[in-house]
């Protein structure tokens, strides 16, 4: 498509789901907006798939609202159209060919065969095309999977661990699609249980945990929560314990030196040169936003 897209946000409104006396989803509101890609974080079990599925109108919300554009999913005349979704890499018939899954779904969004070749083109599955999907590799799956997202073209995207199976190059390749159909102005949701394979990819981040929300915010606002680290070499460690001691620093010890979290490399050099302490190294480090992941997603009782 040529041009910027016109895409709607997406929605979750003080959303919840039980089945029976589980709560899966509690309270849960979030927005996803246009031309950015948003990462839908949480461990497995913590009520992202079940989100997604009420989102799709696959699932009846048990209270709250999930909404498209605002409005209801199933509202829309071609809701598929507008929202292209790949929830699963298992639900293809393995009798049938990549080719022709894409055109026993294509109807349904109103696009012809030739779309159907287009996409396949798109996510690298040419070759594959006239291959029955029962032979398919996990990733080439997920590949499918997201040439039925986007089969119609649509202006949003939700995409539910859309890394599995990827190999390295896959999981690059991935990154920088996605990141594409955002700069077209597209709405793009990722869930991911692995903070680490969408950090690269996403503008914001939602976490959720045992179904609540925990977090919501841009990429660089969760790194700032993080902190720096500095990283210090020294030939007297022992030394370098007891003064962060002194001034109440951590000191945890890492490859062939220490890190400092969340002191400035320029005070550590500071007081290194006033107890007349030798450093071979002193650098800093970028946050480690996977720690900050999983102390948010234990932060619910």
């Amino acid at each position: 498509m040529v041009g910027r897209v016109e895409a709607p946000a997406l929605e979750v409104v003080g959303l919840g789901k039980s089945f029976g006396s589980v709560r899966a989803v509690d309270d849960l509101s979030f927005r996803v907006e246009p031309g950015r890609v948003t990462g839908f974080l949480g461990s497995n079990g913590s009520g992202k798939t079940t989100t997604l599925r009420m989102l799709l109108g696959l699932v009846r919300p048990t209270d709250g609202r999930a909404l498209v554009g605002g409005h209801a999913y199933a509202e829309h005349p071609v809701p598929g159209a507008l929202v292209g979704a790949a929830l699963e890499a298992t639900g293809f018939h393995p009798g049938r060919t990549g080719a022709a899954h894409l055109a026993a779904y294509a109807p349904q969004v109103g696009v012809g065969r030739e779309r159907c070749r287009e996409v396949l083109d798109q996510v690298g599955l040419t070759a594959a095309a006239d291959r029955k999907v029962g032979g398919y590799s996990l990733g080439m799956r997920q590949r499918l999977g997201l040439a039925t997202a986007l089969l119609a073209d649509p202006p949003a995207l939700v995409l539910d661990e859309p890394a599995n199976g990827l190999d390295p190059e896959g999981i690059v390749w991935l990154r920088g699609f996605l990141r594409h159909l955002a700069a077209q102005g597209r709405t793009v949701l990722v869930s991911s249980h692995v903070l680490g394979e969408v950090q690269h990819t996403v503008d914001d981040v939602v976490v959720i945990a045992r179904g609540r929300l925990v977090h919501a915010s841009s990429l660089s606002e969760l790194a700032a929560m993080a902190g720096a680290r500095t990283y210090v070499e020294t030939p007297a460690p022992g030394r370098l314990a007891e003064l962060c001691a002194e001034r109440g620093w951590a000191c945890t010890p890492t490859g062939a030196g220490h890190e400092v979290p969340d002191v400035p490399a320029a005070e550590v050099g500071a007081a290194a040169y006033a107890a007349g302490l030798e450093l071979h190294q002193l650098a800093t480090r970028g946050a480690d936003l996977e720690d900050v992941f999983l102390r948010l997603t234990g932060a619910v009782a």
